[in-house]
C-alpha cells in the first residue's frame, strides 16, 4: 500500500509538472488532439519565422531614438557602448529563451514558460502586460513613427496631428486585416516587408560608411557636464526596448516547422544579425552629424536628418519613403505575434474563451488581433512617442527580468531531450542578466517616476480583472 501510495504521488508531480502539448498549433482548442479541430494549419519555415523575429526587433526605435540620447547624453562615444551594452544583452537574452523555447515549444512564448515556472497569476499579468504594453504600446508607438518618417516624405501642414494620426491608423488597420486572413497571407506580407527593410537598411549603412569622409562628430567631447548615471540607466532601457523582439519566435512557435531545433537558431542568430545593424547605423548616425544636430527638433526622424545630411534634402526624403516600410513591417510582426498570447490564454480558459475563436477557413486568431489593434489605435490616438517609448521599456524589462529567471525552475522540472538546447555558462549567464534588467527598472523608477507609476498602474489594472475572470468561471451556472 505505501508503494501504491508513492506511485500515486509520484505520477501527480509529473501531471503537475508536464505542460501540456501544444505541438498541433493554433487550430485545435484540446491541448492534446491528434489533429487540428478548425481545418487544415499552415506552417512556415526558419527563414520566415526569422523574417518575423527581425521585423519585429528592427521597428521604429532605431530610427527614432538615438536623437532622445543625444539630447540627455550629449557623448557620442557613450551613447555607442551604451548600444553595446544593449546588443551584449539581448544576445545573452536570446541564449536563455532560445532554452526556454526548446523545453516549451508552444504558442504564446512568456505567457507558457511563466505558466510552468511561477503559474497562472505571474502568466496572467505577463500576457496582461503583453496586451497592454509589450505589443500593444510597442504597435502604437512604432505606428507613430511610421507617420513621423511619412510627413517627412511629403511635408504637410500638421499642427493639429490629426492628419499624423490618420496615417499611424491606416496603417495599423491595413496589416491587422492582412494577420486576419491566416498565415500564408501575413507570411508573404512578412517575407515582402522584410526583404525591403533589410535592403534599405544596408543601402543607409553602406552608402553612409562610403558618403562619410571623416569621424570627427564620433569622437567630439560633451559640451556640458558628464551625463549622471540615472539618465544613462533609462538611455539603456530606451536601447534594451529597441532590442526587445528576440522571443517573438517563441509566441508562433505553432506556426513554425520543428520549433524545438528552430527556435533557439532563429532567436540567437536573429539577435546577432540586429544587434550588427543596429550598431553599424549608430556608426552612420554619430559620424554624420553632431550631438546639437541630433538632439535639434525635429528629434524623432535621426536617419531622415542623417541623409538629409549625407545626399541632400531629396536623399533624406527617398530614405524616409523606404524606412516607412520597414517600420510597417515592425508592425506586421507585432500584428502577427502578440495575438496568439491572448489566444494561448483563452485556450487555457485564463481570459475568455471568445478570444480563442479562429476563423475556420485560415485557422487565424482574428478576434485577438482585432483586439490588440483596438488598445494599440486607442494609445496611439492619446500617447506621444517618447512617453510610450519609457512607459513600454520599463515594464517590459520587469517581466524580462522574470521570465528570464524562470529558466532556473524549468531546468529542474522538465527533463532535457537530446535535442534540446541548452544556455551556455548557466547560471552564470541567466543570473547576470536578470541583475541587469532589474538595475533598470530600479534607475528607472528614479528618473521617470510618472511613467513608471502609470507602467506599474497598468500591470495593477489586471489584477481584480484576472480574479474577476477566475471567479465568474468557477461560479456554478444556473
Amino acid at each position: 500500500m505505501v508503494c501504491e501510495a508513492k506511485e500515486k504521488e509520484k505520477r501527480e508531480r509529473l501531471e503537475i509538472s508536464t505542460p501540456p502539448d501544444y505541438t498541433d498549433g493554433p487550430m485545435s482548442l484540446s491541448p492534446r488532439s491528434n489533429s487540428p479541430s478548425d481545418g487544415p494549419h499552415k506552417t512556415i519555415g526558419w527563414f520566415t519565422a526569422s523574417c518575423v523575429l527581425v521585423s519585429n526587433m528592427i521597428g521604429g526605435g532605431i530610427f527614432t531614438t538615438t536623437g532622445i540620447m543625444a539630447r540627455d547624453l550629449g557623448d557620442p562615444l557613450l551613447i555607442l557602448s551604451l548600444w553595446l551594452v544593449g546588443a551584449l544583452f539581448a544576445i545573452g537574452g536570446a541564449m536563455v529563451y532560445g532554452e526556454l523555447g526548446s523545453l516549451l515549444p508552444h504558442a504564446g512564448g512568456d505567457y507558457v514558460y511563466l505558466k510552468q515556472a511561477y503559474g497562472p497569476v505571474a502568466a496572467f499579468l505577463s500576457g496582461w502586460a503583453s496586451f497592454t504594453i509589450g505589443f500593444g504600446a510597442a504597435v502604437a508607438a512604432s505606428s507613430i513613427s511610421f507617420s513621423s518618417y511619412a510627413l517627412q516624405v511629403v511635408p504637410v501642414d500638421d499642427e493639429t496631428g490629426w492628419i499624423a494620426r490618420g496615417l499611424s491608423l491606416s496603417l495599423l488597420w491595413l496589416v491587422t486585416f492582412m494577420h486576419c486572413r491566416g498565415v500564408g497571407t501575413g507570411g508573404r506580407l512578412q517575407l515582402l516587408l522584410t526583404t525591403t527593410k533589410v535592403a534599405a537598411i544596408g543601402g543607409l549603412i553602406l552608402g553612409g560608411l562610403w558618403t562619410i569622409g571623416e569621424w570627427g562628430h564620433l569622437t567630439e567631447r560633451p559640451a556640458r557636464a558628464e551625463p549622471s548615471l540615472g539618465a544613462s540607466a533609462v538611455a539603456l532601457v530606451i536601447i534594451t526596448y529597441c532590442y526587445m523582439g528576440w522571443n517573438v519566435a517563441g509566441y508562433i512557435a505553432s506556426d513554425i516547422a520543428d520549433p524545438r531545433r528552430a527556435l533557439p537558431r532563429i532567436m540567437i542568430g536573429g539577435t546577432a544579425f540586429v544587434a550588427a545593424v543596429y550598431l553599424l547605423l549608430n556608426m552612420v548616425y554619430l559620424s554624420a552629424l553632431s550631438m546639437a544636430e541630433l538632439a535639434r527638433e525635429p528629434i524623432v526622424p535621426v536617419a531622415e536628418k542623417t541623409a538629409a545630411a549625407l545626399w541632400g534634402t531629396g536623399g533624406g526624403r527617398f530614405v524616409s519613403g523606404i524606412l516607412c516600410l520597414s517600420i510597417a513591417g515592425a508592425v506586421s510582426a507585432m500584428t502577427w505575434a502578440g495575438p496568439r498570447v491572448y489566444w494561448a490564454m483563452a485556450r487555457d480558459g485564463i481570459v475568455s474563451p471568445w478570444l480563442a475563436a479562429l476563423r475556420p477557413a485560415t485557422g487565424a486568431p482574428a478576434r485577438a488581433i482585432v483586439t490588440q489593434s483596438l488598445w494599440a489605435s486607442l494609445l496611439i490616438m492619446s500617447g506621444t512617442f517618447e512617453q510610450l517609448l519609457v512607459y513600454s521599456g520599463l515594464v517590459l524589462s520587469l517581466f524580462l527580468a522574470l521570465t528570464l529567471s524562470s529558466v532556473f525552475r524549468l531546468r529542474s522540472r522538465i527533463p532535457a531531450g537530446p535535442d534540446t538546447y541548452r544556455v551556455p555558462w548557466y547560471p552564470l549567464l541567466p543570473a547576470v542578466l536578470v541583475s541587469g534588467a532589474s538595475f533598470l527598472v530600479f534607475y528607472s523608477l528614479l528618473q521617470r517616476p510618472s511613467e513608471s507609476l502609470f507602467g506599474a498602474a497598468t500591470i495593477a489594472a489586471g489584477i481584480p480583472f484576472y480574479w474577476w475572470w477566475n471567479t465568474t468561471r468557477s461560479r456554478p451556472k444556473p
